[in-house]
This record gives structure tokens, sequence and C-alpha cells, in this order.
């Protein structure tokens, strides 16, 4: 394998989450007051930190969003991923794959622990990611297009940035490994790929992205 450690994003790299998220986002900002369709959510939120969504309505507005707003926004996410949340096809065969030779990988994700968590344990994703392989926006306070979180994660695992290779489906995510001097795969099957500008390759799916990794060289 070409790199010393990959990290994952979550939310739409692993597990199939931005379309559930996304529609209750767009539904719920509605519901207050800010009209948001889910085509106006994955442009402006997907890929960042809930912090992003309370600044963008501030900015828009001048108005604030209500003080429990992440708690139930939460609440409705975590339903619909205990209901419906798939893993992304071919994800627990790469992850299997990546174990099966002893790669390092981890996951940087602008979600919260409890909603990785969720995330994982409702795609039967969490047997490959125990607590030393998860990393939040919350353990950094700066989430996406900041590098803070990649490089966090990075350290923890103790790779270099420049051995690591990040993969994302998000311009957050692709500007925020950018940033830290990390190789960028991008995943194009949610977003147009001239929306991930500046991606070191783009991949639509999982299949691929193993070759790209280099996984099976010796």
């Amino acid at each position: 394998m070409r790199y010393e450690l990959v990290i994952f994003d979550n939310d739409g790299v692993l597990v199939d989450s931005e379309p559930l998220s996304n529609r209750i986002l767009a539904a719920y900002l509605t519901e207050l007051g800010h009209p948001t369709t889910y085509e106006e959510s994955l442009r402006d939120y997907m890929g960042g930190a809930n912090h992003r969504i309370h600044e963008t309505i501030l900015r828009r507005s001048g108005q604030k969003l209500p003080e429990d707003f992440d708690e139930i926004f939460h609440q409705r996410v975590f339903a619909a991923f205990e209901r419906d949340l798939k893993p992304v096809a071919g994800v627990p065969e790469l992850l299997e794959q990546l174990s099966a030779q002893g790669a390092a990988y981890c996951v940087a994700s602008s979600g919260s622990h409890d909603r990785i968590r969720v995330g994982h344990r409702s795609t039967g994703l969490a047997k490959w990611f125990d607590r030393e392989r998860v990393f939040s926006s919350q353990d950094v306070g700066r989430g996406k297009p900041a590098p803070d979180l990649f490089l966090y994660a990075a350290e923890r695992m103790g790779v270099a940035p420049d051995r690591c290779a990040v993969v994302e489906d998000s311009p957050l995510g692709v500007r925020a490994a950018l940033a830290a001097g990390m190789d960028v795969f991008g995943f194009t099957a949610m977003t147009p790929s001239e929306r991930l500008e500046g991606a070191t390759q783009l991949f639509d799916g999982m299949g691929e992205l193993a070759r790209l990794l280099g996984l099976g060289e010796r």
C-alpha cells in the first residue's frame, strides 16, 4: 500500500447518511422559519459541523437558532439512522481488506462522537472502529474546512501528514485535507466532480478506491 494511514470521512463515505440527515435538516430549518430545500442543505451544510448551520442561519437572517436545535436535530437523525441507515456500498469489503493487510485506518468526521457511534452500530461497521480509530470535530473545536481534525487524527495515529490518504465526499472536506498537506481521494457518488476541485484523484466506487490506494500491492 502506498500510504501509512487512510483517514475516512464518515457521512457519505462510510455510511449512506447524507440523504437522510439533509432531508431532516432541510425540513427542520423550514419548520423553524428558514425555508431550505434538500438540495440547498447538501450545498451549504454537507461535510460541515453543526456550528456551520448556526453561523449560516445567523448570517443570513440575523436570527439565532433555538438553544435546543442540536439536541432535537440529533434526536430526529438518530431515529432515522436506527430505522434506515445502510453502509455505503463496498465499504464492509474495503474495511475487511484493510484489516486483513494490517493497514492503518481511522475515521475523522465533522459529526459528533454520538452520531458516529449510532451510525456505525446501525450499519454493522462498529466492529472495525474501536475508540482509538474514531475522531470527531468535537475533539479539536474547529470543523472542516480547517485542517485541525485531520492533523489531530494523524498525530494520534502516529503518522506524518504527507503519508496520509484522506477519503472525502464534500468540498469542505477536500479543502481541509489539502490544508493539512494530505492526499485526498474525492468520492463522487453524491457530489459532482467539479465541486471536489483540488482532490488528488476522484473515484465513484469503493472497489476503485481499493485499487487507487494500492491495496494488494506489496
